[in-house]
Parts: structure tokens; sequence; C-alpha cells
């Protein structure tokens, strides 16, 4: 099953980091291949997580795709889950960790493991989804920092 993993510092808080994830409803506007995205359902636990149902639409050329997640939401962990429910995925795993590196740095963990239903689709969308995933972290990260601003650069290690 291919699959991306990456592991980035960014110059963002990590409670900053875990609630630009969170806010699911945004990504059409940054996140590559991702044309639309539609809340169906969210539900608070007593635990303090959050459960979010979302129908994604991804599109690249002439191909496009809808596909619906759970997303579990632990925000007391600083973590995010996301399940499979139903599309043009036979599997899909995906999740996000972050974890605090100093006052104004945190690691952004993102895995994902995918495999599509349909060989034809798996040759048309594989390559490119690899190289969409590639850029997930820079979106994100670029997402950071128009929001909560560019913070001063730290050497590199």
């Amino acid at each position: 099953m291919p699959s991306f993993s990456n592991k980035r510092r960014v110059q963002h808080r990590a409670s900053e980091m875990f609630d630009l994830v969170a806010d699911v409803e945004r990504y059409p506007e940054f996140v590559p291949l991702c044309q639309s995205l539609k809340v169906r359902q969210r539900a608070p636990r007593p635990d303090g997580t959050e459960v979010i149902v979302a129908d994604m639409t991804v599109s690249f050329k002439l191909v496009k795709e809808t596909f619906t997640s759970e997303v579990t939401l632990d925000r007391p962990n600083l973590n995010i889950l996301v399940r499979y429910l139903k599309g043009p995925f036979s599997n899909l795993e995906n999740r996000w960790t972050f974890e605090d590196k100093g006052e104004d740095a945190c690691d952004v963990g993102f895995h994902i493991a995918y495999e599509f239903k349909s060989r034809m689709l798996a040759m048309l969308m594989g390559s490119m989804f690899d190289t969409a995933f590639a850029r997930f972290s820079a979106a994100f990260e670029k997402r950071a920092d128009q929001v909560y601003g560019k913070k001063q650069d730290q050497p590199s290690s």
C-alpha cells in the first residue's frame, strides 16, 4: 500500500497547527487537490475529543473523486486521526501529530497510507497523490504563516 510520512519543524505552536489542521472547512482554500469539503456531522465527546464526518472532493485534470472520512480531533493529546468510510479507496489511513518544541515552534507529523479500489484510478491518480502529499506539509505551514503571522526563522539544526 503506498504511503507517505513526514515530520516538519514549523515556527508556530502545536496548538496553532492543530487548530489549523482541524479547521477542515477551509481546506479548499489551500490544500493541494482539494476542490471542496462538506462537513456532514460534528459531535463533541465528553473526553474532550470531537468527531467530524466529512466529504472531501479531490480533483486533478479530468479526474474528480469524493470520499467520506471520520476525523477524530483529539485536542487534549494534540493529534488527529482520519478513518476512511467510503469512496474510491479500498483503504485510507491518515494521522497528524503536533509536539511543541520551544516557545514558538513545534514538530508536525503527517502520515498517510492509501490504496485505490480501481487499478485504473491508481494509475491515473497515484503518482499525482504522492506529489500532492509531499506538498501538504508545506501548504499547511504556508497557511499558518498567513493566519498567525510569519515567525522569525530559527537557525536550522
